[in-house]
């Protein structure tokens, strides 16, 4: 247990420590701030004389600006430089003769960490103002006073913030290098993704492509000679081949249509003109070739968007088939209707009560994606009278059009 606890005890204490570099700066900023404000007021006040109210205020300039730089660093320079030039005025000439003058070691220490602050922040340049004027507010003081001796006090504090500078300017170009190559890494990662998303798909094309479409082939061309191969075949029974034939066809289109997509980086290749609203009696006709009753109502008129007329179609076929595989024989009947700002398609046929066509499919979950993504709805389920119907309105023009490889 004792082993536990002590292994315990460094994540707690590392997760009081803000994750957010940006968070962790204005903390650190901020105890400093206090730490030197505590020292800054009773040291003016004890050694040098300076008035406590006078100097609490300019001392909090001081000491605030590496806060205030983090947002707002030209206001920074000008609060910190004029708090500089003021705070040695206040002081009294016999104090300040016997200590360091115009810069006390806690102002010292506060122009070296405005200096620092404003250079990772915001660059080497800022930091060169602050450290020029920080600099010459020391030297315009002791030109102001030349009755105190200061030599000494601001060659010092010149020499010890200009090494402070040059180390601060040395370490926010390693973290700006560090940022840099995080992001080119981050990149590479994504371009990695990236390529191994186009072979998955490459892929995925490169098996359809050798095992379902030379199925569909095989099919199509079986039934494309059936009458040929076989003798004394009834007209009936090569009509039906031939119908098989043309779905094989239509399946072969549809499936070099997805393969491009797939061998398509961008998702925008299309290999073939997509489908539209005035393919919809090209699909009903093939369904009512395969023995179903199917009765369409067509009206829409002006222009409507690719990407609505290609939904309209696919919602048309899903629906179809449904209706075709779970209610063989029924009656179907389709209306396709538009406004001036949607267009409607609803499918109707009866239904025996059981449990509805398609749920929990990925049918019914296809139309309803088609649908939303063009900003849509789809709703499917029966209506009361022993119809199932399928309800999908779109806007005639999309702000978000989807392609062929949409879902």
């Amino acid at each position: 247990m004792g082993v536990e606890r002590r292994r315990r005890g460094p994540s707690r204490r590392l997760r009081l420590w803000p994750r957010d570099r940006g968070t962790a700066l204005i903390v650190v900023l901020a105890a400093v701030a206090v730490a030197l404000y505590a020292v800054v007021v009773p040291v003016h006040a004890a050694a040098y004389g300076s008035p406590v109210g006078t100097t609490m205020a300019l001392a909090l300039g001081a000491v605030a600006a590496p806060l205030v730089s983090l947002r707002h660093p030209n206001i920074a320079i000008a609060l910190f430089t004029a708090s500089a030039v003021l705070l040695p005025l206040m002081v009294d000439r016999h104090a300040a003769a016997g200590a360091p003058w115009p810069w006390s070691v806690p102002m010292l220490i506060a122009f070296g960490v405005a200096v620092i602050a404003i250079t990772f922040r915001h660059g080497w340049r800022p930091g060169l103002i602050q450290l020029g004027l920080g600099t010459a507010a020391g030297v315009t003081v002791a030109v102001m006073l030349p009755a105190i001796p200061a030599g000494t006090s601001i060659i010092v504090t010149t020499s010890v913030v200009s090494g402070v500078y040059l180390v601060a300017v040395l370490l926010a170009g390693r973290l700006r290098l560090g940022a840099e190559l995080t992001r080119e890494r981050a990149h590479t990662a994504q371009e990695q993704s990236r390529r191994e998303l186009v072979e998955e798909r490459t892929r995925i094309a490169r098996e359809l492509h050798d095992v379902v479409a030379h199925s569909m082939s095989l099919i199509q061309v079986q039934a494309s000679t059936a009458r040929y191969r076989v003798p004394d075949l009834p007209p009936e029974a090569a009509s039906e081949f031939d119908d098989i034939a043309a779905s094989a066809r239509s399946a072969l289109t549809e499936m070099r249509r997805i393969l491009g997509v797939l061998r398509t980086e961008d998702h925008t290749a299309e290999l073939a003109p997509q489908r539209g609203i005035d393919d919809i009696s090209s699909l009903v006709e093939t369904t009512r070739r395969a023995g179903a009753t199917v009765s369409l109502r067509q009206s829409v008129e002006d222009e409507v968007s690719a990407s609505t007329q290609l939904a309209a179609y696919r919602i048309t076929q899903e629906a179809l088939s449904n209706a075709v595989r779970h209610a063989p024989g029924s009656p179907i009947s389709i209306s396709l209707t538009g406004d001036a700002d949607d267009i409607a398609v609803v499918i109707r046929n009866p239904h025996s009560g059981d449990a509805p066509p398609a749920s929990g499919g990925h049918g019914m979950r296809g139309m309803t994606e088609r649908a939303a993504l063009l900003g849509g709805t789809v709703t499917a389920g029966p209506d009361g009278n022993g119809t199932w119907v399928v309800d999908a309105r779109m806007p005639r023009h999309p702000a978000v059009p989807f392609s062929e490889g949409s879902p």
